[in-house]
């Protein structure tokens, strides 16, 4: 069994030609995409086509749902940008796919953890650094899955953790986004250092599973001029350096 991992696309549609053209060239067909797809300033319905049009297994993050559940006066710039591009064939996709499920029986997926699709399974923020979070903290979240292999996003850090069992943690890192900053209430940052489109690689070897981590080059700088021409130069910068 050989599979890829994606998560965190955020609109970013060059992003995920490039990891879908470096997916094919590996002669993988199996895709798992663990959520954000849309939000950002970027190309939302264009990255929408190209999800609709390949077979892969999904689920959705929390900025998926935000898509869903709140009004467009009640939106953050994330939602409301990618609302500009996106149709309600693209709306109604989304509602077809699931918080979290279990695929092939041994894999469990979700955007960030099972309980909430906002909450950081490996990561911690203490004074404003991201820092990996305490084993026992991590064990705790997964307590009642019993599948060996556990795959989330949403913090697009790329990880991988050993738990309780042999059962391992993959996040993939971001597809889109390799950086960004959050406000809301512990103020922290999450930076790549470079530009690239990331996802993983998994393979079962002899009732093992083994994670590989790639990067991607694409044309990032497009993507950070058409971001500045959308007025949002936070991204911008991110998608120029992979710095916020």
């Amino acid at each position: 069994m050989r599979f890829a991992v994606i998560a965190d696309i955020h609109g970013n549609a060059a992003a995920l030609e490039a990891v879908l053209a470096d997916i094919d060239r590996l002669g993988i067909t199996e895709i798992i995409n663990l959520g954000d797809h849309f939000s950002g300033p970027l190309e939302a319905g264009r990255t929408a086509e190209l999800l609709m049009a390949r077979a892969m297994t999904c689920v959705l993050g929390n900025h998926d749902r935000y898509l869903l559940e709140q009004s467009p006066e009640a939106m953050g710039d994330w939602e409301a940008d990618a609302m500009l591009t996106l149709q309600p064939h693209h709306l109604d996709w989304l509602r077809d796919q699931p918080m979290s499920r279990v695929w092939n029986d041994d894999v469990f997926l979700c955007h960030a953890t099972p309980q909430r699709d906002t909450y950081y399974w490996l990561e911690t923020v203490t004074n404003g650094i991201v820092h990996l979070k305490e084993q026992d903290e991590i064990e705790a979240i997964a307590e009642g899955i019993p599948q060996s292999l556990i795959l989330c996003g949403h913090s697009h850090v790329p990880r991988l953790i050993e738990i309780s069992g042999g059962r391992l943690i993959v996040n993939p890192g971001s597809v889109g986004c390799p950086g960004y900053d959050d406000g809301r209430s512990n103020y922290h940052k999450v930076e790549a250092g470079a530009p690239h489109a990331a996802y993983a690689v998994i393979e079962r070897v002899d009732g093992d599973w083994l994670p590989s981590f790639r990067k991607i080059r694409y044309d990032h700088a497009a993507m950070a001029r058409l971001a500045e021409q959308r007025g949002r130069p936070d991204w911008a910068r991110v998608l120029a350096s992979g710095r916020v």
